[in-house]
């Protein structure tokens, strides 16, 4: 398989040097975080931007804070979209917080496309997750638990759990996420 050329300063760069610096391998980096080898890989090849829970995992397991985002905020919001569209089908998220050693908490707006159901990876990271549905309605699966929620309505949960989000509705879904991360 060909190398993907990366942009320097990539986050793909970056989670690669950082793994390889601690002498982890894909195989290590994907035990540690709980998602798939071809996931991981796709990360450091710069094919997909990774969901807020992937960046906390991959943060932790490589000591690194991935969420510093060194493009402009609106071309990374438009590569975060097309990504996650190619690998979830419905999410995508804006950060509302800068990200910082010295901070625990991170909120991002985050908007599911009508009518989608999460495929994939269910999400999970270390911590606790607040959710507030701003529009439309949500279906959250965490473990083994179903609930759905309408416009004003808010679950809180531990975002160790596994985790899912869909919007069973004909109208997009915005929602407020604020992640406490320790």
């Amino acid at each position: 398989m060909a190398r993907t050329k990366q942009k320097e300063g990539s986050l793909g760069q970056r989670a690669r040097q950082g793994r390889e610096k601690l002498g982890l391998s894909l195989e290590d980096v994907a035990h540690d975080t709980g998602y798939p080898l071809d996931v991981i890989m796709q990360v450091e090849e710069d094919k997909i931007v990774p969901p807020v829970a992937l960046l906390l995992q991959l943060s932790r397991a490589l000591k690194l804070n991935m969420e510093d985002a060194e493009v402009n905020e609106a071309k990374a919001t438009r590569v975060r979209k097309k990504s996650h569209r190619k690998r979830v089908e419905s999410y995508a998220y804006i950060p509302l917080t800068k990200p910082g050693d010295d901070k625990h908490l991170r909120a991002y707006l985050v908007t599911i496309d009508p009518k989608t159901e999460h495929r994939g990876v269910e999400y999970h990271h270390d911590g606790e997750e607040f959710i507030h549905v701003l529009k439309g309605e949500l279906t959250i699966h965490i473990g083994e638990n179903i609930k759905e929620l309408v416009k004003g309505e808010s679950v809180h949960f531990n975002s160790a759990l596994h985790h899912k989000l869909s919007n069973p509705k004909g109208e997009t879904t915005k929602l407020l996420v604020v992640i406490y991360v320790p």
